[in-house]
């Protein structure tokens, strides 16, 4: 079991900028990838950028150009810089690991999130 634990979110106004750090509780870079999702009110959960453990990165076509995800050390194994932040951007933005067993079963981990507010 790995727990993880968002950081950085809170309220921004339009066309700022602010930076998502993931926490874990151990050393995940042996899972096959992390990302970052996000839930607006009402909408279902969206991938917004993941990366896998070879570094390579894919991003939402709505956030190329502004968002850059990262990878850290052990204890922050994952970032997220957001710029030129929009108010549709607002919602809960998670942190996902993903591992697959041997069998190609994959297993799903995510942090409780953190709140994005992009203010107009």
């Amino acid at each position: 079991q790995v727990q993880l634990v968002e950081s950085g979110g809170g309220l921004v106004q339009a066309g700022g900028s602010l930076r998502l750090s993931c926490a874990a509780s151990r050393s995940i870079f042996s899972f096959n990838g992390m990302g970052w999702y996000r839930q607006a009110p009402g909408k279902q959960r969206e991938l917004v950028a993941n990366i896998t453990s070879s570094g390579s990165t894919n991003y939402a076509n709505s956030v190329k150009g502004r968002f850059t995800i990262s990878r850290g050390n052990a204890k922050f194994p994952m970032y997220m810089q957001m710029t030129s932040l929009k108010p549709e951007e607002t919602a809960v933005y998670y942190c996902n690991a993903r591992r697959t067993d041997y069998a190609g079963i994959y297993y799903d981990y995510w942090g409780q999130g953190t709140q994005v507010t992009v203010s107009s």
